[in-house]
C-alpha cells in the first residue's frame, strides 16, 4: 500500500535522471549532502516549499545505496543502477542515440538493441521506485528524455497518481524521429502523463505531429494535456547575486587582465556540438579580417566546460575549437598578452560566470538547437545598468520571447558577422532600450511564473 498523505496537501514528487545533490567530507570524514545549486533546484525550490516534497532520480555512481536522505527540506530517494544499465541508459541511448537525434544538427545518432534494453530497465527501475515512495494522490513530475518511458509504466503500477512530464530539449518531426525504431512506444510513454509539457510552442507541435503520423493513442484514451511552458531563471536571484562587491571587482579585474579592451565578445557554454561554437568563432575570425574589428581592442572570451570527453564527437569538437582558437590568435595578434580569443576551458565557480557577464559588451548565443538556453537570460538579468547586446541564434527556444536581441540564424555565417558588426555600432540609447525591455521580460516571466504555471496545472488536473 502507498503511504497515505493529507489529500489537501499532497505530497509533490520530483523525478529527474540525476539527484540535484554534491557530497562533501565533513570534518569527521562523514559524506554530506547537500542540493546543488542547478537550475532544475532553483525552479522548483519555491513551488515545492512547504508540500514535504520528494526527489527520486540516480545518485551518479554504480550500485549505490537506495537509503534515503533528508535535504534541506526535500526527501531523497535514491534510484540504484548498475555499471551496466548506466552505460547503456545514460551514456548509450539518452546521450549517444536520443540527444544527436532529438537536436538534429548533423551528428549521427548511434543505435542498440542492447542500449534500448538498458533504456527500458532504467525507466522501469525509476518508476518502481516513483511507485514505491508516492503518497496516495500525490503529484508526481518526470523530467526530460532520459525518463520518457515512465509516465506510462507509472500509471500502469499507481493510476492513483496524478503525473506531468517537462522536456527539456528540442522534441523532433516525424521524419527525423523515424530513425528511432522504437519510437512509437516513446510516444506512448509520454502519452501515460496527464501534462506533457515543452519549453516552445514548435516542440509541442512536433509531438502532435508525431503522434498524428503513428496513430498512437493516449493509455485508456485519456486526455492528455500538451502545452509549452518555457522556462526560465530566478531572475531576481540572479541580478541581487551580480551585484555584490566581490563580483564587480572581479569583473573589473577581468577587463585589466584583458587589457582594458574596448569591446568584449562573451560565449559561455557546455562544451557541446549543439551550442555553435566553432561558428561563432569563425565570424569572430571573419570580422576580424574585414577590419571592422581589431584584436588590439576587441576580444572574444569563450568560457567552455568540458563535457562528455569520452566521446568520440566530442573530442573532435574540442580539437576543433582548439584548431581555430590557435589559428586566429597566431594570425590576429592583439599586441598584449591576450590572444584575440581568451578560450577558459575549465569549469568555472558561479561568481566568475556572473563576473564574464557584467564584464561582456556583448552575449554571444550561437545554438544549433537548444530547448531554451538559459545563459541568455542569465546575462540579461546581470545588466542593471541596461548596457550590453545579446546576440541570440533563433534556434535557441528563448528568441521566441526575447525579441529585442540581435537574433540571427546560427547556420549562416554572414548573419552572425553582421550582427557582431551591427553590436558594435548599436547606439547606447538604443542598446540600453533594447536591454531594458529584456530585461523586464526575464523578470515578468521568471522560473517561479514557469514552476507556478506547470505545477499549478498538476494541481487543477488532480482535482479534477
Amino acid at each position: 500500500m502507498p503511504p497515505t498523505v493529507d489529500t489537501a496537501h499532497p505530497q509533490l514528487v520530483v523525478v529527474s535522471n540525476r539527484l540535484p545533490i554534491a557530497y562533501q567530507l565533513a570534518a569527521n570524514g562523514q559524506k554530506v549532502a547537500s542540493l546543488s545549486p542547478g537550475g532544475l533546484v532553483a525552479a522548483l525550490g519555491p513551488a515545492l516549499a512547504g508540500k514535504g516534497a520528494t526527489w527520486v532520480g540516480w545518485d551518479g555512481t554504480a550500485d549505490g545505496s537506495e537509503e534515503p536522505l533528508d535535504v534541506e527540506g526535500f526527501r531523497i530517494e535514491p534510484v540504484s543502477l548498475t555499471a551496466e544499465l548506466i552505460e547503456g541508459h545514460y551514456e548509450g541511448l539518452s546521450n549517444s542515440t536520443l540527444w544527436p537525434l532529438f537536436h538534429n544538427v548533423g551528428v549521427p545518432a548511434r543505435f542498440s538493441a542492447s542500449w534500448w534494453d538498458s533504456y527500458e530497465r532504467a525507466n522501469e527501475a525509476f518508476a518502481e521506485r516513483v511507485a514505491n515512495v508516492s503518497p496516495e494522490g500525490a503529484i508526481v513530475f518526470v523530467q526530460d528524455y532520459h525518463l520518457m518511458l515512465v509516465p506510462a509504466l507509472l500509471r500502469e503500477r499507481r493510476p492513483d497518481l496524478t503525473i506531468g512530464y517537462f522536456h527539456h530539449i528540442p522534441f523532433p518531426h516525424p521524419d527525423t524521429m523515424a530513425a528511432l525504431e522504437q519510437r512509437a512506444l516513446v510516444l506512448e510513454g509520454l502519452l501515460g502523463a496527464d501534462i506533457v509539457g515543452f519549453q516552445r510552442q514548435r516542440d509541442v507541435e512536433a509531438f502532435q505531429e508525431n503522434i498524428a503520423s503513428l496513430g498512437v493513442h493516449a493509455p485508456g484514451n485519456r486526455r492528455v494535456h500538451i502545452a509549452a511552458y518555457p522556462i526560465s531563471i530566478d531572475s531576481a536571484g540572479v541580478s541581487r547575486a551580480a551585484q555584490s562587491p566581490k563580483v564587480q571587482a572581479r569583473a573589473r579585474d577581468l577587463r585589466a587582465e584583458w587589457g582594458h579592451p574596448t569591446h568584449v565578445f562573451l560565449g559561455v557554454d557546455r562544451l557541446d556540438y549543439t551550442k555553435g561554437i566553432p561558428e561563432r568563432l569563425k565570424a569572430f575570425e571573419e570580422l576580424l579580417a574585414s577590419g571592422a574589428a581589431s584584436a588590439k581592442d576587441t576580444v572574444f572570451v569563450q568560457a567552455g566546460s568540458p563535457s562528455r570527453e569520452s566521446v568520440e564527437q566530442y573530442q573532435a569538437l574540442s580539437a576543433e575549437i582548439d584548431e581555430i582558437v590557435t589559428r586566429v590568435n597566431a594570425t590576429y595578434p592583439s599586441g598584449q598578452e591576450r590572444g584575440a580569443i581568451v578560450y577558459l576551458r575549465e569549469n568555472l565557480p558561479r561568481e566568475d560566470m556572473l563576473a564574464l557577464f557584467i564584464a561582456a559588451d556583448v552575449m554571444v548565443v550561437t545554438s544549433l538547437a537548444d530547448g531554451m538556453n538559459l545563459v541568455a537570460k542569465e546575462f540579461v538579468a546581470c545588466r542593471s545598468d541596461d548596457s550590453g547586446v545579446l546576440v541570440l541564434s533563433t534556434e535557441a527556444g528563448a528568441a521566441e520571447t526575447m525579441s529585442e536581441a540581435l537574433l540571427v540564424d546560427p547556420f549562416h555565417q554572414a548573419e552572425i558577422v553582421e550582427a557582431f558588426e551591427a553590436s558594435l555600432n548599436l547606439g547606447s540609447a538604443d542598446a540600453a532600450r533594447r536591454m531594458a525591455a529584456l530585461r523586464q521580460e526575464v523578470a515578468a516571466n521568471d522560473v517561479a511564473r514557469w514552476a507556478r504555471a506547470i505545477v499549478g496545472d498538476l494541481e487543477e488536473a488532480r482535482a479534477h
